[in-house]
């Protein structure tokens, strides 16, 4: 077997974890009217293919604008907005249809698709589009009257929770319709964020031309909760909606929002089938507060981890040891009390890094908060250009092996680390490459 085969049977089996998390999960996808113009929109179509067929149950949401501004254009007729929306009159409604309805049916046609030696072999989707949005006008604001330009009044979830059910692919374009019969354009983010509220959505994906976003000094955040959002810098308008879309869906109860490419023909794959995903994830804000430490925090990490230091598990911290190496703990705080910690000590020299010291109170053991503290651990790592992260366990060997560590010799530990090696506690040793 060659080794490009090989990597790819690993990296199939590393997908595994993901596979089984997603499949039954529903995901709302966001295409802006960009996407379908792309190059990579065909390459796209085939991961939502690959999703169908791993079981994930999809809605689909399309946007038209620049397709709009295309056919006004050329009807001689003007592309009117005010504060960011189109003031959609009787003769703009028209190309508005026009425009929803032609990329709907492109987009239906190349889910459609099953050529032999093709990534849509024998796929087989089924899509379903209707009047699952139930829209209002927004009528005159400050004397503007936006005429057909709408806003969601509600979202049939019964209906397409019941199409996701057989296996359909639902799919909405930015219309909406009223008990009146009346059609109206609505606003993109507007449908996305209240379809995926309403049908209890896992995840809503949004893609944009950038990775993610990206803050002030031009760093690609990879993750944020929605309580930083406010605090940060984001200069791309674009971006700058995708993030504020995120955030309305994740306060409205969307457990996760996602900002990827879409100029990334792998953008979609690798964010929901990597540990580091591709672009930037935005989560509810967790109620226990995760932070570095401070020298104020010695005396509640020692209460902590005293009982464990006393039944041997872990090796014993005075506080003036503490005191020198608190920068290297991260922490979770409820309601201002230390509940968890971890600490990270670089050898850059070998490039890897020791994970210690991983310690939920008693009373808190069983919400995976040693799992929060271990990840935040393993991407400071990476951020450090550490490539490994090692631990030293003499009780807790299986927790650790679920966490994907392996165990290995004390001969790999660093040369500084095996200078101190307790022989008597003969603790065991298990690495990880992060």
């Amino acid at each position: 077997m060659t080794t490009s085969a090989r990597a790819h049977i690993r990296w199939l089996r590393n997908t595994a974890p993901y596979i089984n998390a997603h499949r039954g999960k529903t995901f709302v996808l966001m295409l802006g009217d960009a996407v379908a113009q792309h190059e990579t929109f065909p390459h796209i179509i085939h991961d939502i293919a690959l999703l169908n067929s791993l079981g994930i149950r999809l809605v689909l949401i399309h946007g038209s604008r620049s397709q709009i501004d295309a056919r006004l254009q050329r009807a001689g007729l003007p592309s009117v907005f005010h504060e960011g929306m189109r003031i959609t009159d009787n003769a703009a409604l028209e190309h508005v249809k026009d425009a929803a309805g032609s990329l709907r049916a492109q987009i239906e046609a190349l889910l459609s698709m099953g050529l032999p030696n093709s990534p849509m072999q024998g796929s087989r989707m089924r899509v379903c589009s209707g009047n699952f949005v139930t829209a209002q006008p927004i009528g005159v604001v400050g004397g503007v009257d936006f005429h057909h330009t709408g806003k969601v009044r509600r979202i049939d979830a019964a209906g397409i929770h019941q199409q996701l059910a057989v296996g359909s692919i639902v799919m909405l374009s930015p219309l909406g319709y009223s008990p009146t019969g009346e059609i109206f354009n609505l606003a993109l983010e507007d449908i996305a964020v209240q379809c995926a509220a309403a049908i209890d959505a896992d995840k809503l994906v949004l893609f944009g031309a950038a990775a993610g976003i990206y803050n002030a000094d031009g760093d690609l955040i990879r993750q944020c909760a929605v309580g930083d959002i406010d605090a940060l810098s984001v200069a791309n308008p674009e971006q700058a909606s995708l993030l504020q879309a995120a955030k309305r869906a994740c306060l409205a109860g969307v457990p996760r929002g996602h900002v990827i490419s879409y100029e990334d023909d792998c953008a979609l794959l690798q964010e929901l089938f990597t540990h580091d995903g591709s672009g930037t994830l935005v989560a509810k804000d967790e109620f226990e507060l995760l932070r570095q430490a401070n020298i104020d925090d010695v005396g509640g990490i020692l209460e902590l981890i005293e009982p464990l230091e006393q039944e041997g598990v872990l090796v014993k911290r005075s506080r003036e040891l503490l005191e020198t190496e608190i920068g290297q703990f991260r922490l979770l705080l409820r309601d201002g009390r230390i509940i968890a910690c971890a600490a990270l000590y670089p050898f850059p020299e070998d490039a890897c890094g020791e994970i210690a010291c991983i310690v939920s109170h008693p009373d808190y053991r069983g919400g995976k908060r040693g799992q929060r503290l271990l990840q935040t651990l393993e991407q400071e790592a990476r951020r450090q250009g550490l490539g490994r992260v090692f631990v030293l366990t003499t009780q807790t060997a299986h927790w650790f092996l679920e966490q994907g560590f392996v165990e290995t010799s004390r001969d790999e530990l660093p040369g500084r680390k095996k200078q101190l090696y307790n022989l008597q506690r003969n603790s065991k040793v298990f690495f990880k490459t992060v």
